[in-house]
């Protein structure tokens, strides 16, 4: 059996992790291959989904599933995001040298993927947002996953061949501009499935988007940027821009003023970059997380080489 160029590295960098189990490899390789397959399966939004469903709510009827045990990896911490600001997520596209960074828990609170490594950093690739082509009317564009690295990108090419595209990082700019423009969140996705690290930027809307949908029924699979929205409220007009653009449902009006939760808030800046009257501004928090900041992240891999 002919085994392609990309899916030989990507089996490459998974057998130099030690102790990295086939279940992963081969669950990586299913979910990059067939994206919109697994997230469609994963999300109960085909009919394999569904089935699925139906047996694991009749089995649990039957076998209750014990709580799990506090060292037991939840789905939240193999498969997460990172909210990140425009400007965070600018700096990612822009890397031009390989790093490696693997201790990220106060970045990334997770048990699991909490490595940064860029390897050929520009290499690029735009690809159809696998969480808006399971519906029939998504938001457009569609190509706005940013893959980053290898060996990713190269997978990502060959095996989405018309789903995928090679960009600058100058194109990968102007997708994240106009994706903020749209009020959409800028998310940094890690994956234990991908061999245990950062792969792709994905650009979220709260109507598409799986990971949303299931931080907001509550599976905590998205971290904080590390800040929260502030409301001035003597600038505030009430016009209500910040209610509609939030993806997470934080700002409300209050008496003719934006209230924004700060429980509900996860930072990611798109009120403010849509306030005209300019009185939301990002408060750093330090109880929601430590902010992916590139510039602190590349002075950390300078002292580790």
């Amino acid at each position: 059996m002919r085994i392609s160029p990309s899916t030989r590295k990507f089996l490459e960098e998974a057998n130099r992790i030690k102790g990295y189990p086939l279940s992963e490899k081969l669950h990586g390789y299913f979910y990059m291959r067939w994206p919109v397959l697994y997230i469609a399966t994963a999300t109960g939004t085909n009919r394999l989904g569904r089935l699925a469903g139906k047996v694991i709510s009749g089995f649990n009827r039957i076998f209750p599933p014990k709580p799990p045990k506090p060292e037991k990896l939840t789905v939240a911490d193999t498969y997460h995001g990172k909210v990140v600001s425009l400007e965070s997520a600018r700096q990612l596209v822009s890397v031009k040298q390989a790093i490696r960074v693997d201790d990220l828990e106060r970045v990334i609170p997770y048990k699991q993927a909490r490595s940064l490594i860029l390897d050929h950093p520009e290499h690029i690739v735009a690809m159809d947002c696998p969480c808006r082509m399971r519906y029939a009317e998504p938001c457009l564009p569609l190509g706005v996953c940013i893959v980053i690295g290898e060996p990713f990108a190269s997978f990502t090419l060959e095996h989405h061949p018309q789903h995928s595209r090679a960009i600058t990082s100058a194109e990968a700019v102007e997708i994240l501009e106009a994706e903020e423009a749209r009020g959409h969140v800028h998310h940094a996705f890690f994956k234990e499935a991908t061999l245990q690290r950062f792969y792709t930027i994905c650009n979220c809307c709260a109507c598409h988007c799986a990971a949303i949908q299931a931080h907001k029924n509550g599976t905590p699979m998205l971290a904080s940027s590390g800040y929260v929205a502030h409301v001035d409220a003597a600038k505030c007009s009430g016009c209500g821009q910040c209610v509609k653009f939030c993806q997470f449902n934080a700002p409300t009006l209050v008496d003719g003023v934006s209230f924004i939760d700060p429980d509900v808030c996860m930072g990611c800046g798109v009120c403010a970059s849509h306030c005209k009257r300019n009185a939301i501004d990002l408060v750093l928090t330090p109880e929601k997380g430590v902010p992916l900041e590139m510039g602190k992240i590349m002075e950390q891999a300078a002292k580790n080489a």
